[in-house]
């Protein structure tokens, strides 16, 4: 609800686009303020701190000629908000919510704080059934399951960041029901801005997507905002029109970088490695927003994006999204070395909701076997590797040599599927394929009767 505006002429001090004010009164966090002065004009800000001595504005776009002294600040009373509604698909937006894709800004069906509500966890409903994403390597052996939260860990240099837009393309759910993608790019450049307008539009997923693109020249508050406007349209879509939503956002990295430029800003006592010691909780409050809630038929399920900084799994953003999400799927170094695409490490991947959404009446009944005698068959052609790589291929037993083959396959044939998009039957396939390669003997996580149903739809094709 809109109060009366408030005027506070003279700030006590600007340090970068930070401005703070003395003696306001009535205030509220995240509230929206204009900033003027004399020959700058008018910049648009959102109030950040909110303490006794001091109010501290974040100033949207260049500071550059503001004066202390000679600049007014109007408390507008408004709190973040966007509009929000199924208008919003197939529509690109900026950090801030407006349009980025030169198009009129939508009217929508409603107009929602951008901070969102907490989900009361009384009435969470706990994941279940699989979002096809198309990539195998995910479908068939770390499932991502409706209303999870699965990042995607890569280092500086791997495709990460394609591996998400291969994503946003191929998410299917399954049954043909009502299902919408929301694409969150934070920090990233106008030649990849444009390169994802063209991507979207050039194919058939636009219209069931919401673009919200942040780019690393717009103020850094802009990062904050982008992935709560991402949100902010998911749960309109979710749980207001019934439909299942995936978000990716890419990149969380960024979002942390963008917070702790923040911090520095304000001048607050760093944690570990500089950044500030509520970045848990601040992560938290995107990725809680994922879920299903009793009585609504929709759900949200996130796939943030981190680029680990030094590849080190250990840096504080990789861990604490580790701590607030279910799994992770982890890009290789050595396999992109390799050309193998997209470079999934399975091992060291993990969906712990993967069993809630598999099996009968979701994939296929023998979704757990398969995929466990999979991970069994390549983990030992890694350590047969491992040995290969210091007694030589020749001195390694039969069984060795033989699981070795399997894992050379496997990345080839399973894992690397290059441009192309695989159903979940087609990913079962392929596995299948490696399998009966495979004697009866090694395979121990196949139980007789799924064998058995093997063998019968190997003799009927």
């Amino acid at each position: 609800m809109t109060t009366t505006t408030r005027i506070y002429r003279g700030a006590s001090a600007i340090t970068g686009p930070l401005l703070a004010l003395e003696g306001v009164r009535r205030a509220r966090l995240g509230e929206w303020a204009t900033v003027r002065a004399p020959g700058v004009g008018e910049r648009q800000g959102q109030l950040i701190e909110i303490s006794e001595p001091r109010t501290v504005v974040q100033v949207l776009g260049e500071v550059d000629g503001l004066s202390p002294a000679s600049t007014a600040v109007e408390l507008t009373g408004d709190l973040a908000t966007m509009v929000v509604g199924r208008e919003l698909l197939g529509r690109a937006l900026d950090g801030l919510g407006a349009p980025a894709d030169g198009l009129p800004r939508p009217i929508g069906e409603a107009v929602r704080a951008i901070d969102g509500a907490p989900m009361n966890p009384a009435r969470r409903e706990r994941p279940s059934d699989f979002i096809e994403t198309g990539i195998s390597a995910i479908d068939g052996l770390n499932t991502l399951v409706r209303g999870q939260k699965l990042p995607i860990f890569g280092g500086p240099g791997l495709p990460a960041l394609e591996l998400a837009a291969r994503i946003v393309e191929g998410a299917r759910a399954p049954r043909d029901e009502p299902f919408a993608v929301v694409f969150v790019a934070i920090g990233i450049t106008a030649r990849e801005t444009q390169g994802f307008l063209a991507r979207f539009a050039a194919s058939e997923v636009m219209d069931r997507t919401v673009l919200v693109l942040n780019q690393a020249g717009h103020p850094a508050i802009e990062r904050l905002l982008a992935p709560r406007i991402g949100l902010t349209a998911a749960e309109f879509l979710a749980f207001d029109l019934g439909m299942h939503v995936l978000v990716v956002i890419a990149d969380i990295t960024h979002y942390c970088e963008a917070l702790r430029e923040m911090a520095t800003a304000r001048e607050e006592v760093p944690g570990r490695r500089g950044y500030p010691g509520y970045m848990y909780t601040d992560l938290a409050s995107l990725f809680e927003r994922a879920g299903a809630l009793r009585g609504h038929p929709g759900s949200i399920t996130q796939v943030p994006v981190v680029t680990t900084p030094d590849d080190d799994l250990t840096h504080p953003i990789p861990d604490l999204t580790g701590y607030i999400t279910e799994g992770q799927i982890v890009l290789s170094r050595e396999m992109h070395r390799r050309g193998i695409s997209p470079p999934v490490d399975v091992l060291p991947s993990l969906s712990r909701l993967m069993h809630g959404g598999i099996g009968a009446g979701h994939t296929r009944p023998e979704h757990r076997e398969w995929s466990d005698q999979l991970y069994a068959a390549y983990a030992r052609g890694r350590e047969a590797r491992s040995m290969a790589a210091v007694l030589g291929e020749s001195g390694l037993l039969d069984e060795d040599r033989l699981a070795l083959a399997f894992a050379e396959r496997f990345e080839r044939e399973f894992i690397a599927q290059g441009a192309a998009r695989r159903t979940i039957d087609e990913t079962f396939e392929a596995g299948w394929r490696l399998l009966d390669t495979m004697p009866r003997e090694s395979l121990q996580r196949l139980s007789d009767a799924t064998w058995e149903a093997r063998q019968r739809t190997r003799r009927s094709s």
